[in-house]
């Protein structure tokens, strides 16, 4: 199958091929009416009305859209949008009547890929979008490489599908490079989309970390409901610790109501510090007489005339 960039093969002249088809071979950059233009289904990053969008409009208002959108046809008709989601609307709120596209003609897998790529430098992708487009580029990435020829390297690792196979075994590792992780940290932010949208919630809001919530992203979804049960009743969230607790006792089928309560019930260690000061260290600041006592007062009056210097200084 060509290519964009490659023109079609010469030889036999095809059968009456469609007009839309061999138009769409080539690559172009048309001013697309904003009518025209859909959303690409199951768009895993979402559109925030945040001070960005406003710039974004602002922008559009003043200078129009500067960076084209890519789009691809639809069988329906219009284009579906891979890129440019934020800019369509943009370009409505600013009263556009249309926004420059590039038109390119990609399969549905390499326009999920695209799409994800697009957006993977973004710096306010929230958790849960992270983890579905990470999700879909996988499937994409696999269905891509193609699963017989997996197999049969494996039945024959000597056949010559062997050596094309290699690169394609870890699809996540080929996922991560976008964002510059590891295959272990892609298959771990994938595990969120096994989340209750509850928990899911959380997470983006920052009440769970990312840690504790991959190990919670494998107990059952009645273990999870369960889960914010006994975080409601106890005001708690789960730490690391408590939730790989949780992850063991569901894998060996032994995480129940009680389990659960016994292990959300124990007190964090506080997030704070100790301070230990040695008599020996002390000693040679202080009279050989000076009692641990008489140090301690010492130390405290020093210290509060130190504050009380600080605090003059301040109010100059």
């Amino acid at each position: 199958m060509p290519t964009e960039a490659t023109p079609p093969r010469r030889g036999r002249k095809p059968k009456q091929p469609a007009p839309q088809a061999s138009a769409q071979t080539a690559e172009q950059i048309l001013r697309v009416p904003l009518t025209e233009l859909h959303p690409f289904p199951d768009h895993p990053y979402g559109i925030r009305e945040d001070q960005a969008m406003q710039d974004t409009v602002d922008s559009v208002k003043q200078n129009g859209v500067l960076v084209p959108a890519i789009v691809r046809p639809r069988a329906e008709g219009g284009y579906e949008i891979v890129a440019g989601h934020r800019r369509k609307l943009a370009s409505e709120r600013a009263g556009l009547p249309d926004m420059p596209c590039i038109v390119r003609n990609l399969s549905d897998d390499e326009a999920i890929i695209q799409l994800v790529d697009s957006n993977a430098q973004r710096e306010d992708v929230l958790p849960s979008e992270r983890a579905k487009a990470y999700k879909l580029r996988l499937e994409a990435v696999r269905r891509r490489a193609g699963r017989p020829r997996k197999e049969a390297a494996d039945n024959d690792p000597l056949s010559e599908n062997a050596p094309n196979v290699s690169a394609h075994f870890r699809s996540d590792d080929e996922v991560g490079t976008v964002d510059g992780v590891s295959g272990d940290t892609v298959r771990n932010i994938i595990s969120l989309t096994n989340l209750v949208p509850e928990l899911l919630r959380m997470v983006d809001e920052k009440k769970i970390s990312l840690t504790p919530a991959y190990q919670i992203a494998a107990l059952t979804e009645p273990e999870q409901r369960l889960l914010l049960e006994t975080m409601d009743s106890e005001q708690a969230t789960p730490s690391v610790s408590q939730a790989q607790r949780m992850r063991k006792l569901s894998q060996a089928g032994a995480l129940d109501g009680d389990a659960m309560l016994q292990i959300m019930a124990e007190q964090k260690k506080p997030q704070g510090f100790s301070l230990n000061l040695s008599v020996d260290k002390l000693r040679k600041y202080f009279p050989a007489s000076c009692t641990p006592k008489k140090m301690e007062e010492t130390i405290f009056k020093l210290l509060e005339q130190w504050q009380r210097r600080r605090q003059r200084t301040a109010e100059r």
